[in-house]
């Protein structure tokens, strides 16, 4: 019996299925591969407003925010923090936190700046102007220089490419958020700032949640009564 030959051009065409099966593979893996890379959470440079009001309750904002930021990623990094030059307490605090944050996460990065303090207790309101001006010029060319992707003390936000700003309580997160508002205005910096009141404003708002509440882009509460009384508000129950 003679071999039967192949069709004309059916050589050729298994060798040219044998070229394309290779890369005919690999589409559905890099489709996934580049579908995780899509998921993944891109650095986000977090500016952290942190300070005390009271000697006798000193760094209480601070342990408030603190526990804020142990419940997000290693994404977040990294973590600038500002304080107020007569705070000696939140420091302490804050290294402690980042000690204990470095051996959960080996890219662990943050910084630690002050700004002079905007308001001290039972200060009068005329003079109280003045530091607070005082301590906006001293907040602008920091801010800028920071130039964080989010100014943090909560992980309800969606992950965006805005500069985000968030603060709960202490005076000092005043300056540093009208310092952020203004380089917005010269299109120098988009910043999204987020709110938290403190846990201990039950049924007022503390003097910098009545600033802020006009010119936060989200505004959190954590007290039903709280809700009732500013509309723009959002009400997640406790989350400190």
């Amino acid at each position: 019996m003679q071999p039967v030959s192949p069709p004309p051009g059916s050589t050729g065409t298994f060798l040219l299925l044998l070229l394309l099966l290779p890369p005919l593979l690999l589409v559905p893996w890099a489709l996934v591969a580049r579908r995780r890379r899509g998921r993944r959470t891109p650095p986000l440079s977090l500016l952290v407003v942190a300070g005390s009001v009271h000697f006798i309750f000193a760094g209480g904002h601070t342990t408030e925010i603190l526990r804020l930021l142990s419940c997000l990623s290693e994404s977040y990094s990294p973590r600038c923090y500002i304080l107020a030059d007569s705070d000696k307490m939140s420091e302490a605090k804050i290294r402690s936190f980042e000690q204990k944050r470095a051996e959960r996460f080996s890219n662990s990065q943050f910084t630690l700046d002050r700004i002079p303090r905007s308001r001290e207790v039972r200060q009068s309101w005329t003079s109280s102007v003045l530091t607070t001006a005082y301590s906006i010029l001293y907040s602008l060319p920091l801010t800028y220089k920071l130039k964080p992707d989010l100014v943090e003390e909560s992980q309800i936000l969606r992950e965006q490419h805005h500069n985000q700003i968030l603060c709960n309580g202490p005076g000092t997160c005043v300056p540093v958020c009208i310092s952020a508002l203004l380089l917005g205005l010269l299109g120098m910096k988009r910043a999204i700032i987020v709110y938290v009141e403190s846990i201990c404003r039950v049924e007022t708002l503390s003097l910098s949640g009545k600033i802020l509440y006009y010119f936060s882009d989200y505004f959190i509460v954590q007290w039903p009564a709280l809700k009732e009384k500013y509309p723009k508000s959002v009400y997640l129950g406790r989350i400190v």
